[in-house]
């Protein structure tokens, strides 16, 4: 029988363990503050409401675009398409914040935030609520102007690999 020191411990490792298997869109969210733009790579993106029509971005804490989020009122939500693994790499830290948007073909949004051409979706967003829970907050933000491709498929993150999502089968 085993036995497991802290339960506490088994849980949290059985819940990474399961959300590592979980597959996610992948995104780059886009800042602008003191005319500087920034951005990062994130999964944690969803839909909160149709009505009004809102995304959800969490963020660790640690990250430096949580600091821009808490204070700038709009945020960008880029939607990779399939073959854009180099962005998300470069956005995942790989490239320096200040060497980022020289990869791919950024253009500055009426609103001033940086969306990315050839993404499967692009989405502004007004910051509508932040809530902190744990190691994370949870931004909502209201859709402001919206983009989709029918040209294009979403990349997928999944158990450490990106991937596209398969046809039904």
């Amino acid at each position: 029988m085993d036995t497991v020191a802290n339960p506490q411990d088994a849980v949290r490792d059985n819940f990474r363990a399961m959300m590592r298997q979980y597959p996610a869109t992948v995104t780059i969210i886009t800042s602008h503050m003191n005319g500087v733009d920034h951005g990062m790579t994130a999964t944690a993106v969803t839909s909160v409401s149709m009505d009004p029509p809102s995304l959800l971005v969490c963020l660790n804490n640690r990250t430096y675009l949580h600091e821009m989020l808490q204070h700038q009122p709009h945020f960008a939500v880029n939607v990779l398409a399939k073959g854009q693994v180099e962005l998300s790499d470069a956005f995942s830290g790989k490239v320096s914040p200040e060497e980022r948007f020289e990869a791919g073909h950024w253009i500055k949004h009426a609103s001033g935030l940086m969306t990315l051409q050839g993404a499967h979706a692009r989405v502004i967003c007004k910051r509508t609520v932040a809530v902190p829970y744990g190691t994370h907050t949870l931004f909502i933000g209201q859709v402001t102007d919206a983009f989709v491709s029918d040209q294009t498929c979403p990349l997928l993150y999944e158990n450490a690999k990106y991937c596209s999502a398969h046809p039904t089968v």
